[in-house]
């Protein structure tokens, strides 16, 4: 039956035997090819092996067309991923944009095949962010106060942000930040170096960067509230495939999640893409053993 509801080997996109039959104590822990994703990944594994759990990894597969095609097919049996991207992958018609609502939608389209455990309250989404001299300035604290200001306002964020719904369609129709086409500055490094460079040498006013961007705190830049959830929910939430579920899998992803807020992912971020230039296992390891999660769950 495993065997069957997993697919054969021919069916596994990233070779090898399949994982499901090894019983729900082997785990093959994966990640996406980016260095957030593959410290979260070392963190689940390395609190999984404390808990007597036979762990090995699959690192930095590729994006969710190459790793949810795995783990359905257990070439890996357990990933992180973000609850509301996540969300629009498994269902493209899906318009939640609530924490609730996107939780409640993403537990239906989940599938059988599919689980998660309780999404982390740390997220990494993005957000509206303009340096401190602005928000002086002009007194801004949700991207709803920038609105006044929009003629003047101009904007860094990868191209696609210019059509997707959340970027500067939703802006305008949740806040009536209204971005002229002349005044938006396309940049290919999704909230990174140069989008952040472009920022504080007042190339652009605003810009899109991710929430645990340790560049924020950095470069004491602000980011706006957004009240009005124009941008989905992005909780790290540990997704695996059922056949590997147990109550003990869920207590242990459960109690790791729990600790993962926001301002710890940007600690462990800040540790592997900050000057220390740490791995991310080692990064991982140490954030374990400093959250108590080194030791068996009770």
């Amino acid at each position: 039956m495993a065997a069957s509801a997993c697919g054969d080997n021919s069916d596994n996109p990233l070779g090898g035997k399949s994982d499901c039959g090894g019983g729900t104590d082997s785990l093959t822990v994966g990640s996406a090819n980016f260095p957030e994703s593959e410290t979260v990944a070392d963190v689940y594994a390395e609190a999984l092996r404390a808990n007597g759990f036979q762990i090995t990894t699959k690192l930095n597969i590729g994006s969710r067309e190459a790793y949810v095609p795995a783990l359905r097919q257990c070439a890996i049996s357990l990933i992180p991923d973000y609850t509301g991207n996540l969300l629009q992958y498994l269902d493209k018609s899906a318009t939640a944009t609530t924490p609730a609502d996107v939780n409640a939608a993403l537990t239906k389209a989940l599938g059988d095949q599919l689980g998660v455990a309780t999404p982390a309250p740390g997220e990494d989404s993005d957000t509206v962010v303009v340096t401190k001299a602005t928000a002086d300035k002009w007194n801004l604290k949700t991207i709803a106060d920038l609105a006044p200001h929009s003629a003047e306002v101009s904007f860094a964020a990868p191209a696609e942000f210019a059509e997707r719904p959340g970027g500067l369609p939703g802006l305008k129709k949740v806040y009536n930040l209204d971005i002229s086409a002349a005044k938006f500055v396309p940049i290919a490094d999704g909230g990174g170096p140069a989008t952040v460079r472009a920022l504080t040498e007042g190339q652009v006013t605003a810009a899109d960067i991710f929430t645990t961007s340790p560049a924020i705190a950095a470069n004491n830049l602000v980011a706006l509230a957004d009240p009005q959830h124009n941008f989905a929910p992005q909780n790290v939430v540990p997704l695996f495939n059922t056949a590997k579920k147990s109550d003990k899998l869920i207590a242990v992803l459960n109690a790791v999640s729990a600790k993962l807020t926001t301002a710890e992912l940007i600690s462990l971020n800040t540790a592997v893409s900050g000057s220390a230039k740490t791995e991310p296992a080692a990064a991982a390891k140490a954030w374990v053993q400093a959250q108590g999660l080194d030791k068996p769950v009770g």
